[in-house]
């Protein structure tokens, strides 16, 4: 008798175990099949429960999927700020906000599918705790502009968020394709062509502002002699 209370006790998870192990299920079921092709019956078979377990903690399968792409981010964001905490100057750092991206859609294509397809185009997308999560994990690019600019590193008329748009949107063009199976892509050599195109844009270079100084100074050094020279003409 005593060994049978101690089995049934074994599996009598708690409710924070039992979510997670459906989270867990559902995260393989929907990057194996997607959204569209995924099914509860599949989830709950994953996960060792009955379909109705999951209806105790989940709405619906939408409610499951927005609930495992916040688990998703949030975990992204904790260990993101971890690693760049050691991250020091504003080339490195860009070029490791960038890197980790195109990595982050290179480990997880699937769930970047989801994010991109289905869970960004709805109408009440911004009003989202995904959303906030996603601003959040975006917003480091701004961090490092602002900063950049009050060191006197970056030209001070620019668009923090108009940067970090530019170097979001253009990783998701760059791979697209990718994503769609039609192609890939070379995160290192990506990630250090758009961190050179954003830095290169952004930064004053002194080395560009010391060849019109000699061009000044060049300038005025004729005109001082064509006026010597004018002078002497007039002596004569």
């Amino acid at each position: 008798m005593a060994q049978g209370n101690a089995r049934r006790q074994v599996h009598r998870l708690s409710p924070e175990r039992r979510i997670a192990d459906i989270m867990a299920a559902a995260k393989a079921v929907f990057t194996e099949k997607g959204y569209q092709e995924a099914l509860i019956s599949d989830i709950a078979e994953r996960a060792g429960v009955v379909e109705g377990s999951i209806y105790r903690y989940f709405t619906n399968k939408r409610d499951l999927l927005v609930r495992v792409t916040e688990h998703w981010y949030e975990e992204m964001l904790v260990r993101d700020a971890e690693q760049f905490a050691g991250v020091r100057g504003s080339w490195n750092q860009i070029r490791f906000i960038v890197h980790h991206h195109l990595m982050t859609i290179r480990r997880e294509p699937a769930l970047s599918r989801i994010v991109f397809q289905e869970l960004r185009p709805d109408p009440d997308y911004r009003s989202t705790r995904l959303f906030q999560l996603n601003q959040t994990y975006t917003h480091r690019v701004i961090d490092v502009i602002k900063e950049a600019v009050a060191n006197g590193e970056f030209r001070s008329n620019v668009s923090p968020a108009l940067i970090r748009d530019m170097i979001y949107g253009c990783i998701e063009h760059r791979t697209w394709a990718f994503l769609r199976n039609e192609g890939d892509f070379d995160a290192e050599e990506t990630a250090d062509s758009i961190t050179d195109i954003v830095y290169r844009g952004l930064a004053i270079d002194e080395r560009t502002e010391e060849p019109m100084a000699g061009v000044v100074s060049r300038l005025e050094n004729v005109a001082a002699r064509l006026e010597g020279m004018v002078g002497k003409g007039r002596g004569r």
